[in-house]
């Protein structure tokens, strides 16, 4: 498909042909979650910024970032240039090796945390949080990880039985799993009246799994500093800080799982950065490069890596700081500091997408709540605001219709829809964006 720029604008030429073949190439995908005799997905030509378009040549405001991770946004032209001029250079090497690129990429990625010493490279979040594990169990010579019922961590061994939603269920091969109830506000576990009740009771909560399961045996807490697919749970004033202090008491360490969270999408490079709380190991990747090469990765603390310093550590991946991967770190994390791309998603954030949200909740019987901070945000859809039942799959099947059918993207997930645009979003396309939900849940409103 061919484009032309003009003035920062790109026209695009369709080519409907181009859709036909590859909705019928599709054929032969086998898809993630899904039912293979039922899927219908999204054909996607092309993007740019915040803004993709089908093969018909419509463009669509991304409001979901994909999968919450194109952060810096689509073709950013730094990234892709980085990613060309490593392949120039050296496109493989295997990671017994030095590489320049490589340590470069680390010691961008360590300049946003202070006080850790190193960091572990994996393809991706789901096996950065399998390996965390492996560490942290090794470290501690313990088995167990606690992790929330609300939670997901990635889809391989370990990583999806610490995750909490139903995709667990069908995955319980791996041992030493133990959940706990974090805090909820608006549908509390724990009958709390107040958010400093809900923190106060979750901590008491989790105290005492650990205990009923013995803390000798229990390796790591491990929990998303902000759960994100669960539903933008952003957690109380002091809670991340008192999972911190059951860590200390109980001789167990706290991972704490920035896939999504991490690198702008808060508006902060770490959303724990916001509260106060010093973890053993972080576990990134999604907004790390905004996903144009795979990769992802733990960083490790000083304590964790000497006790590798003697010793083998068990783990290892062919492509593991990959030198294409490396290079989109290192020329994300340098667009996105020179830009101020992260300072702009907290600007939209408190500016712009928290008080336009507001507004439409205020407008919409339908949206029970609105949680969120930066370009991290989501609207939990309820049949009635006092029960605060949650909506079934037909609302959210309509509602993501009548946005698509608007020029807008969506993210949806069980009873809500997520706002989660690049954190390169405009405060234009914001406002945009907020027009087009405030017509679809009006037009699914009056359906109701």
């Amino acid at each position: 498909m061919s484009e032309t720029v003009l003035n920062d604008h790109v026209e695009h030429a369709s080519d409907p042909a181009a859709g036909d073949r590859a909705r019928a190439l599709d054929a032969h995908v086998f898809h993630s979650w899904s039912v293979q005799g039922q899927t219908n997905p999204f054909a996607i030509a092309g993007g740019l910024g915040t803004t993709v378009w089908d093969h018909d040549g419509r463009e669509y405001l991304d409001f979901s970032s994909q999968l919450v991770n194109t952060n810096i946004g689509h073709q950013h032209p730094k990234v892709v240039a980085g990613i060309k001029a490593q392949a120039d250079i050296l496109t493989t090497v295997a990671p017994a090796t030095t590489n320049l690129v490589r340590g470069e990429a680390a010691a961008a990625i360590l300049a946003h945390a202070p006080g850790f010493q190193s960091v572990f490279f994996t393809n991706g979040g789901a096996d950065a949080n399998e390996n965390a594990i492996r560490m942290a169990r090794l470290h501690t010579g313990r088995d167990k990880v606690v992790s929330h019922y609300r939670s997901y961590h990635g889809n391989t061994g370990a990583a999806v039985v610490a995750t909490g939603d139903w995709r667990r269920v069908p995955n319980e091969y791996a041992r030493g799993h133990v959940h706990a109830f974090g805090p909820f506000p608006y549908r509390s576990e724990f009958w709390s009246q107040s958010v400093e009740q809900e923190c106060e009771r979750a901590l008491q909560h989790m105290r005492r799994v650990i205990e009923a399961e013995g803390p000798e045996s229990v390796a790591a807490i491990l929990v998303e500093s902000i759960p994100g697919t669960a539903g933008v749970i952003v957690p109380p004033p002091g809670y991340l800080a008192g999972l911190r202090e059951l860590a200390d008491r109980f001789g167990c360490m706290l991972i704490l799982d920035e896939v999504m969270a991490g690198f702008g999408r808060t508006g902060a490079w770490f959303a724990h950065d916001d509260h106060d709380v010093r973890a053993d190991l972080i576990t990134f990747a999604k907004g790390v490069n905004s996903g144009y090469v795979p990769i992802g990765g733990v960083i490790v603390s000083p304590e964790i890596h000497e006790t590798f310093s003697g010793r083998v550590f068990p783990g290892g991946l062919t492509y593991s700081g990959h030198p294409l991967a490396a290079a989109s770190v290192v020329a994300t994390l340098d667009a996105m500091a020179s830009e101020g791309i992260v300072d702009n998603a907290r600007r939209i954030g408190a500016d712009v997408l928290g008080p336009g949200l507001a507004e439409l909740a205020a407008k919409h019987p339908l949206i029970g709540e609105v949680r969120g901070v930066g370009v991290f945000w989501a609207l939990d859809l309820v049949t009635d605001p006092g029960t605060r039942e949650p909506v079934g799959a037909p609302v959210i099947g309509a509602l993501k219709g009548a946005l698509l059918q608007r020029g807008l993207l969506p993210f949806a997930a069980d009873n809500r829809i997520h706002v989660v645009p690049p954190c390169v979003v405009t405060d234009d396309e914001a406002q945009q964006a907020l027009a087009i939900y405030d017509e679809a849940f009006a037009e699914v409103g009056a359906s109701l």
